[in-house]
């Protein structure tokens, strides 16, 4: 398996010639820095850019075990959004009402943000701020939508709408509405992580690729080549921190997959009503998610991919036939227009789930350790934020930022083995039964309301 087959986002990458994927250099032996970080993905990146920018003399060194991107960063949905794993409600419950209204803000906020600094440094990743469409396919489900545009007024930061049959794309199949959430751009997410990684070069970070990072510890990381000594360790590895010792109960791995489809036609565009730069997903609690690739493609993802025993990550488990084929008939059935389609690529990967659904972002002065991740698979807008909250953190600068609910948030480690493996996986059961049991009844799920607590809401 090659690094072009990771993702539609890195085969089109290569295809066109736009990058090789030739690993960068590997660390050469023992050295110093100012900041070592675990993780060549976004989150690591981006901390790496905001350091850099803040004070050009840091010498930072980013330590990764495949290529920049190789994660989540380089195989997720493509969604530049406002979401954050826990609702404006549980944070409002947990931290108080303004603190819910300064993380929704920030979030909002980080959505341009990462746009602006793909303009400014000349990264080419097809963001187009179209927005998000959430599909009502039955009177519970705009219900549903009805009551989050009016809790999310409560809060006043999101603008959310509710659109009804009218004034939904006419090839969404069945759906008698829509919520309009104007915070979100499409992008191509290897393009932006890629092209991030060219850019902290270009301001003296210095990335090691094909370097597998063995353990850390106060201002230390050891690595299969050599150990890099400093002051500030920051730990960016999400889903796969699963594998380290020191977070091994700390995140979880949950695997999304995804298919995208041959390019389709301006008719059948036209035909299905989705516009560049929109995504689009549904009320539906077994999660999916898609959008209308640069080139016309769908890219559609969705959970169904069970949790595997010991929080195990594996190459094979990226790909799942049954859940390929549930994702290909469920666009088609959302998509009627689709039908026919040839599906081109199929890919998948772990994202990474803290036991409160709280992503964080920390730093422990006196170890110098910092983390951020737990994005619950709203990560490619959060790690633009997470890199400028730890930044703040690591430079000492009371900021807006460091004052954010998440800033030093910790949360309570999962459970053992086997209690882990029977959770997550009559979890994912009770969601996908959810959606039975409301299209039988037409009324809200009990099985969802009872899961809402264990999942940020």
């Amino acid at each position: 398996m090659t690094y072009r087959d990771l993702s539609f986002w890195f085969d089109s990458l290569a295809e066109s010639g736009a990058d090789s994927l030739e690993p960068r250099a590997a660390l050469p032996g023992d050295r110093d820095a100012d900041v070592a970080i675990i993780g060549g993905g976004l989150t690591g990146l981006w901390t790496a850019y905001y350091l850099a920018r803040a004070d050009p003399a840091l010498h930072i060194v980013v330590l990764e075990k495949a290529i920049a991107g190789f994660g989540a960063s380089g195989r997720n949905g493509g969604w530049c959004s406002a979401l954050f794993p826990a609702s404006a409600g549980a944070l409002e419950r947990r931290h108080g009402r303004d603190a819910a209204v300064a993380m929704r803000r920030a979030m909002v906020d980080t959505v341009d943000e990462v746009g602006r600094v793909a303009a400014a440094e000349g990264i080419d990743c097809d963001y187009v701020r179209g927005g998000t469409l959430a599909f009502a396919r039955s009177p519970l489900q705009l219900r549903e939508a009805a009551a989050e545009v009016e809790d999310a007024r409560r809060f006043g930061v999101d603008n959310l709408e509710l659109r009804r049959a009218g004034a939904v794309p006419k090839g969404a199949a069945g759906a008698i509405g829509a919520a309009y959430d104007p915070a979100c751009a499409r992008v191509q997410p290897a393009k932006l992580v890629r092209g991030l990684a060219d850019v902290v070069e270009g301001l003296g970070v210095t990335i090691f690729e094909q370097t597998e990072v063995l353990d850390w510890a106060d201002h230390r990381v050891t690595t299969a080549r050599g150990t890099v000594n400093a002051p500030v360790v920051v730990v960016a590895t999400e889903g796969y921190g699963a594998t380290m010792p020191r977070t091994r109960r700390r995140i979880l791995p949950l695997y999304s997959l995804m298919i995208a489809t041959e390019p389709l036609g301006d008719d059948v565009w036209a035909e299905i009503g989705i516009e560049h730069g929109q995504t689009f997903t549904d009320y539906r609690h077994l999660l999916i998610y898609g959008q209308r690739t640069a080139d016309n493609r769908f890219a559609f993802g969705g959970r169904g991919a069970r949790y595997h025993w010991g929080s195990s990550i594996r190459p094979d488990y990226d790909r799942v036939p049954h859940v390929f084929e549930h994702l290909r008939k469920t666009l088609q059935d959302l998509f009627p227009a689709a039908e026919g389609a040839a599906v081109t690529h199929r890919w998948g990967g772990p994202l990474g789930v803290p036991r409160d659904w709280h992503a964080a972002a920390s730093f422990d002065r006196a170890s110098g350790i910092a983390f951020a991740g737990g994005y619950v698979g709203d990560g490619l807008s959060t790690t633009n934020l997470a890199g400028r909250t730890l930044a703040d953190l690591i430079l000492d600068r009371d900021s807006e930022l460091t004052r954010l609910p998440w800033a030093n948030h910790v949360s309570p480690d999962w459970e053992p083995e086997p209690l882990r493996f029977i959770g997550s996986n009559l979890g994912l059961a009770a969601m996908g039964a959810a959606d039975v049991e409301e299209k039988i009844t037409g009324r809200a799920s009990v099985l969802a309301k009872l899961m809402g607590p264990l999942v940020g809401h």
